[in-house]
């Protein structure tokens, strides 16, 4: 936890007499506790877990790194932690998550750190934020960092979902600033890229009201995440795609040299400039979205890549076997491109088993989880491009609107617990040698 130095001056009055000395160190430390309870709330220490001063995650070639060694990912979505958060009532979902997050042992959680002209919008029109939502995004950070979290953030969205590309076009159609209502002009036109440009500062430059801090500068954050499955299917050729993440990935690092940055890809593979790759796509539409792994990988100014793994809506007719073959072989595919192609850590960012198909049982979530898990601790025992991974989704007992066909409970299914568990265990022991006294929360 943050230590805080506090000034409290009260002109014309003195806290303590002479020959009084024990007052004023026991009002200034009563102070201090109020002060924090206040800021953070109840202060919880968890069993084992090392509370000690976070440093910036880095990258060494094709790995994490955190002052020199490994640094493995082992984490979870929750995209509706700023949302719940701007209302006091849905804070303590937000905690009860972390809390959970912690007794895992979990390293990372992937968020939205965007909501553009919905319900309990960030951004509410073009440049135009609302303190009041700023203040739930600083709050997350600080919750996040008093469980010994980091935080991946998404800055817009590709799809409607709070906003995205859509709001961007619309807002700037809607003003006479924008050449196209086209959804994928957010790519192109000169205005909406100007705008997303001002967007982007906003955020690496807030200035934490709780801490002082500026987001830039705060190592809780672990990375940024440009889009979150950027698509621009108008542009088969991928180049309008690619200019984009050029020229704003260059802004991000022109801004923020500290952090890093990935684009928030899927993994598709380019039919125009990964031709030899295609294959390996789920089918041949894939390879037509204006994207491309290899491609927009590449981009200097992106540190690491991000990959997505949803057998079910990609492979609707396979049965379970044949998904949990194709997974194998999507997840060697991209981390040896991690390697010999990119030589950039590889994660996956999302990846979840749906429970609306006929047949679903909870064990075929353990089976899938557990491939993944055992394909990147394979890669890590090797010195590898698999850098980790985070389950699509947690939630929380209550949160029925937010749910989908992947959501978790943590709690609800103990074999899930015990498995993200383990993981992080493992991973753990590969960073700190075996015979390291240090231990997570999870009690390893």
């Amino acid at each position: 936890m943050r230590s805080l130095s506090l000034q409290v001056k009260q002109p014309g009055k003195k806290m303590a007499r002479p020959g009084n000395g024990i007052v004023f160190p026991v009002l200034a430390f009563a102070l201090l506790i109020l002060v924090m309870y206040l800021t953070f709330g109840a202060i919880e220490f968890w069993p084992g877990h090392a509370q000690h001063k976070a440093r910036f995650v880095e990258r060494n070639g094709s790995q994490f790194t955190e002052e020199g060694r490994a640094f493995y990912v082992n984490g979870w979505n929750s995209y509706w932690l700023m949302d719940q958060a701007v209302e006091e009532s849905g804070r303590e979902r937000v905690t009860e998550v972390f809390r959970a997050a912690a007794t895992m042992g979990l390293t990372v959680c992937r968020t939205w750190a965007f909501n553009d002209g919905a319900y309990h919008a960030l951004q509410t029109s073009l440049g135009v934020f609302d303190e009041k939502v700023f203040r739930a995004l600083d709050w997350v950070i600080v919750e996040a960092q008093r469980h010994g979290v980091r935080l991946l953030l998404s800055l817009v969205n590709n799809l409607e979902n709070y906003g995205g590309k859509t709001q961007y076009v619309k807002w700037a159609w809607e003003e006479g600033l924008g050449s196209s209502s086209y959804d994928d002009s957010f790519f192109s036109d000169p205005s909406v890229r100007s705008y997303f440009k001002t967007y982007l500062k906003t955020i690496l430059t807030r200035k934490n009201h709780l801490t002082g801090i500026e987001y830039r500068d705060d190592p809780t954050i672990f990375a940024w995440e440009l889009m979150n499955e950027p698509q621009c299917r108008s542009d088969v050729s991928g180049d309008v795609l690619q200019a984009w993440i050029e020229e704003m990935a260059e802004h991000v690092k022109a801004i923020d040299e500290k952090h890093l940055l990935t684009v928030g890809l899927e993994g598709f593979y380019g039919s125009a400039n990964s031709p030899e790759k295609e294959d390996i796509n789920p089918g041949k539409w894939y390879g037509k979205l204006g994207s491309d792994f290899l491609r927009n990988s590449r981009t200097p100014s992106i540190d690491f890549a991000s990959v997505h793994i949803y057998p079910d809506h990609w492979l609707s007719q396979a049965n379970l076997s044949e998904k949990m073959s194709y997974t194998s072989k999507w997840v060697a595919s991209h981390i040896e491109d991690g390697k010999r192609e990119l030589n950039k850590p590889i994660l996956f960012a999302e990846f979840g088993l749906s429970n609306k198909v006929e047949g679903f049982e909870d064990s075929h979530r353990i089976m899938f989880y557990r491939s993944i898990f055992d394909a990147i601790y394979d890669s890590a025992t090797k010195d590898g491009a698999g850098a980790g991974a985070l389950v699509w989704q947690f939630l929380v007992g209550g949160m029925g609107k937010y749910n989908d066909e992947f959501g978790i409970v943590p709690g609800e299914f103990p074999a899930i617990d015990e498995l993200m568990k383990e993981q992080s265990c493992r991973l753990l022991a590969l960073r700190q040698g075996k015979d390291s006294a240090e231990r997570t929360s999870a009690d390893c």
